[in-house]
C-alpha cells in the first residue's frame, strides 16, 4: 500500500516537473522584443458615390408553378402509379444507371434538399425535390421544376425532366 502511494507521489511530481510556462516575459529582458515591421507602401484609396444597384430586387424570381410540364402525359402516368410516401424517397437512388440521386428531409423552401453526382443536364442543377400526389417533383437551387418521376414499381420510378429527357430512379 505504501508503494502505491510512492509511486502515486512519483508520477505526480515528474508530471510537474514537465510543466513550463510557453509565454514569453518581456519584463525580463525589455531590450529582447521582436523587432519592428517595416512599413509597406499602401496605394492611394479612392472615394466616390456608388452606382444604384441594378434590377430592382436583391431576390430570385419566383418559382414556376409545379404543374405537370406540357409534353408529359400526367393522366396516362399517374393511373397506373403507385401510392409513394416522402419518407419511403429517402436516401440514395440511382438515375439511369449512370449518376446517384440523394434525398433528405431537410427542409428547402416549399420541398426538401436533393442533389445528384455525376449526372449530366438538367439533374446538375438540381436542389430540392417534393412529392405531389403520386409523382416526385425534382426542382433546381431557385425552385424551378426540372422534372418529375412516377412510381412504377417496389423502389422504381420512371418519368422525365421538362426538356423530354427520360429519367429512371432505382435502388
Amino acid at each position: 500500500m505504501q508503494l502505491r502511494y510512492a509511486m502515486t507521489g512519483l508520477v505526480v511530481v515528474l508530471s510537474l516537473a514537465g510543466c513550463q510556462r510557453t509565454a514569453y516575459d518581456y519584463s525580463s529582458n525589455p531590450s529582447a522584443g521582436p523587432a519592428p515591421l517595416t512599413a509597406q507602401p499602401v496605394p492611394s484609396v479612392q472615394g466616390g458615390q456608388l452606382p444604384p444597384p441594378t434590377g430592382g430586387s436583391q431576390f430570385p424570381a419566383a418559382p414556376t408553378t409545379t404543374a405537370p410540364m406540357p409534353g408529359a402525359e400526367p393522366g396516362a402516368m399517374a393511373a397506373n402509379a403507385l401510392d409513394i410516401t416522402k419518407e419511403s424517397m429517402v436516401g440514395s437512388w440511382r438515375v439511369n444507371g449512370s449518376c446517384d440521386m440523394f434525398l433528405t428531409l431537410t427542409n428547402l423552401g416549399s420541398g426538401s434538399r436533393g442533389g445528384t453526382r455525376g449526372c449530366v443536364g438538367e439533374l446538375t442543377a438540381m436542389g430540392s425535390w417534393e412529392v405531389a400526389g403520386k409523382q416526385v417533383l425534382l426542382k433546381d437551387r431557385s425552385g424551378n421544376q426540372l422534372g418529375s418521376v412516377y412510381k412504377t414499381a417496389d423502389n422504381r420510378f420512371q418519368g422525365q425532366t421538362s426538356t423530354g429527357q427520360s429519367i429512371s430512379l432505382s435502388r
